[in-house]
């Protein structure tokens, strides 16, 4: 294949599924609403929308064998969505408050999956042990955001806790509704989601080939080829919508789509599929950059914490970190 047949089709691939993949959010949205999904559980439909890009490029990468590209993509789109969604975000809006209890609940689910992915990829545990030790922390979380509003029955805690979650969920949507809350959707919406949703994987498909092409043409590393341009390429949905919440007084929200993002990113585009197609060990280059999203998560609920939300010194600070990553990935690759 000659390298100008593959610019194109990392060029085409990318326009298409970019373009389609807002047309798949804004439809499951509106199916959401017609399902009377709660605005939490709207925000993770969105997430996982948005992420469909990355996640197909993640799964055809590691079909291939190319498990630092796979791994790169999901890794370093996890970091470009930390900076990009809350570091460009909190910049943009002039800074924005946050709920302690949000930073706290999602924040430590977060921070855990980030360090299920470090230990993963780095060869500590295997993927199926990975995906094990995030699914039994996600999934209740998952259904804890669709049954909050019932009391939570089903959970053997503690009134108290069981308050505190309650509080910590409620201030969750109540950053997420004004956001995120679409029209009700219709069965065509449904149609022109699943629709989108093949178009949307053709075309990742297809710009993920391209660019493995374009990597092995110039001599790149798999793990820049993944970490760093289909990482960043495959995120500007997020870095958009980010914009868009911060320029509308609603960065804040940012948060939850992007811890989110973050979390579904790893669970569909990573440990899942090399759980049926591979092992993703990737030994001193899985370290450098999973140590990197620990890190990055980290500096980033410490920010938001202390000052009770994230401000432009603080969106500055977390973009420096990415320039760093970026810089790190380079040198090592």
């Amino acid at each position: 294949m000659g390298i100008g047949i593959s610019i194109g089709e990392f060029v085409f691939g990318a326009a298409v599924s970019l373009a389609t993949s807002w047309v798949l959010v804004s439809r499951l949205e509106r199916v959401g609403e017609r399902l009377r999904l709660s605005e939490a559980l709207l925000g993770m439909v969105a997430a996982l929308a948005a992420d469909a890009p990355e996640i197909t490029a993640s799964i055809t990468a590691l079909a291939h064998n190319e498990r630092a590209v796979g791994a790169g993509v999901v890794i370093g789109s996890n970091v470009f969505n930390l900076a990009a969604l809350l570091g460009l975000g909190a910049v943009v809006a002039g800074g924005f408050g946050l709920h302690r209890k949000v930073i706290w609940l999602g924040g430590t689910i977060a921070l855990w999956v980030a360090l299920v992915c470090l230990i993963t990829v780095t060869g500590v545990v295997s993927a199926a042990v990975g995906l094990v030790l995030v699914v039994v922390v996600l999934l209740p979380y998952i259904v804890l955001l669709g049954t909050h509003r019932r009391g939570l029955p089903w959970l053997p805690l503690p009134l108290r806790s069981k308050r505190w979650l309650l509080s910590a969920v409620d201030e969750e949507e109540l950053e997420l509704v004004v956001a995120i809350r679409p029209p009700r959707g219709t069965p065509v919406d449904a149609l022109v989601a699943a629709v989108s949703l093949v178009v949307v994987v053709a075309a990742s498909v297809t710009m993920e080939r391209g660019a493995s092409s374009i990597g092995v043409h110039f001599g790149i590393s798999d793990i820049v080829v993944g970490g760093l341009v289909l990482a960043a390429v495959t995120s500007l949905p997020n870095a958009v919508a980010a914009i868009h919440l911060a320029r509308n007084g609603r960065g804040e929200a940012a948060l939850s789509t992007g811890l989110n993002s973050n979390n579904l990113n790893v669970v569909v585009g990573l440990l899942l599929p090399a759980v049926f197609i591979g092992v993703t060990h990737l030994s001193g280059q899985g370290f450098v950059i999973a140590g990197w999203y620990v890190g990055l998560t980290a500096l980033t609920l410490v920010l938001a914490y202390a000052g009770r939300g994230l401000r432009p010194w603080s969106g500055w600070l977390i973009m420096g970190g990415y320039v760093s990553f970026v810089v790190t990935l380079l040198a090592i690759g």
